[in-house]
C-alpha cells in the first residue's frame, strides 16, 4: 500500500480507532466512565469557576453574563473536538513523540505522517465529555440571550471552530519543533503550551488594556481561542477588527509552523534520536 491520502482509508482508520476506544469502554466500563467524569466535572469546574466571577460582577467589561458564559461554551467545544481527535496516542502532545524519539515509527508506517496524526488521537466514546458539555453550556447561553441560530449562523459556527482549532494545533506543533533540537528538554514543552492556552482563553478580556489584548491576539494569540471569536457570532468583533481577522491569524500561523516543523523534522531525519540505549531504554 502507497503512502498516498484516501478519504475512504482515511475514514476507515477513523471507524478502526473508534472501535479500539469502544474495546476499553466494554472491557473496563468502571475505569472508563471515572475517566470521562472526571473530564467532565474538571471542564464544568473550569467554567463555573470565570462563570462565578461574572455573575458577581454582572458580566466582565462589555460582556453581560450570558455572553461570557456563552465564550465559556466555545472555549468547552474546542476543548472537546481537541480532546475527541488529539488526546490519544499523544497526537496533539507531539512534542512526546519527537522527545522520545518516536517519528522513526511513523515514518515507517505505509500511511502519510499527516493522516496518522489526524486519525490516531480519535476516541468517540472517552472522549465526547467536554464536548457534550459544551455543547449543552452553549445551547444555555444562547437560550438566556435569546438568540435563535439559523443554519447559516450554525455554519459560521463551525468554520469558526474550525480556524480556532487550526490556531491551537498551529500553537502547540510550532513551540513542539524544540524537540527536534533538544529532545529531553523540551519533551513536554506541549503540555506547558497547551496549559497556558486553556487557562489563559478561558477568560475574556472584555475591559481589559490593549496591552494586554493585543498581545493575546498576536504573539500569543490566547484570544483567539474563545474570546474573539464568540464576540464575532456575537455579532461584534472587539477592537474594530474585521471579523475574518481570525482567518488571517489561522493563515499566518499554519504557514509558519509549516515551515518550522518541515525544517525541523529534516533535521531529526539527519541526526536521529539519542534517546534510547543499545537496549532500547530510553534515557
Amino acid at each position: 500500500m502507497g503512502k498516498t491520502f484516501s478519504l475512504r482509508r482515511c475514514l476507515a482508520l477513523y471507524a478502526l480507532y473508534a472501535k479500539m476506544d469502544l474495546t476499553w469502554f466494554l472491557r473496563d466500563t468502571k475505569f472508563c466512565l471515572m475517566a470521562i467524569t472526571a473530564d467532565f466535572v474538571s471542564n464544568i469546574a473550569a467554567v463555573a469557576a470565570v462563570f462565578l466571577l461574572a455573575w458577581r460582577f454582572d458580566g466582565v467589561g462589555d460582556m453581560s453574563r450570558y455572553e461570557v458564559l456563552f465564550m465559556l461554551g466555545y472555549v468547552s467545544l474546542i476543548t472537546g473536538i481537541y480532546q475527541l481527535f488529539f488526546a490519544n496516542f499523544n497526537t496533539g502532545h507531539i512534542s512526546r513523540r519527537i522527545g522520545r524519539g518516536q517519528m522513526e515509527h511513523m515514518l515507517i508506517q505505509p500511511i502519510p505522517m499527516p493522516v496518522q496524526l489526524l486519525v490516531e488521537g480519535f476516541i468517540p466514546v472517552s472522549g465526547n465529555s467536554n464536548l457534550i458539555s459544551g455543547a449543552v453550556i452553549l445551547g444555555i447561553a444562547l437560550h438566556q440571550l435569546g438568540i435563535s441560530p439559523t443554519w447559516w449562523w450554525l455554519a459560521a459556527l463551525v468554520a469558526s471552530l474550525a480556524l480556532t482549532m487550526v490556531i491551537l494545533l498551529s500553537l502547540l506543533y510550532l513551540f513542539s519543533t524544540a524537540a527536534f533540537y533538544a529532545p529531553v528538554q523540551a519533551e513536554e514543552i506541549t503540555s506547558y503550551v497547551s496549559d497556558a492556552t486553556s487557562r489563559l482563553g478561558n477568560y475574556p478580556l472584555s475591559g481589559m488594556g490593549l496591552a494586554v489584548q493585543l498581545p493575546l491576539l498576536t504573539v500569543f494569540p490566547t484570544g483567539l481561542m474563545g474570546w474573539f471569536p464568540s464576540l464575532v457570532l456575537l455579532g461584534r468583533p472587539p477592537l474594530d477588527l474585521p471579523a475574518w481577522y481570525p482567518v488571517l491569524a489561522a493563515a499566518v500561523l499554519f504557514l509558519i509552523t509549516l515551515k518550522v516543523f518541515r525544517k525541523g523534522l529534516k533535521h531529526y531525519v539527519q541526526t536521529g534520536s539519542n534517546r534510547y540505549s543499545a537496549v532500547g531504554h530510553r534515557r
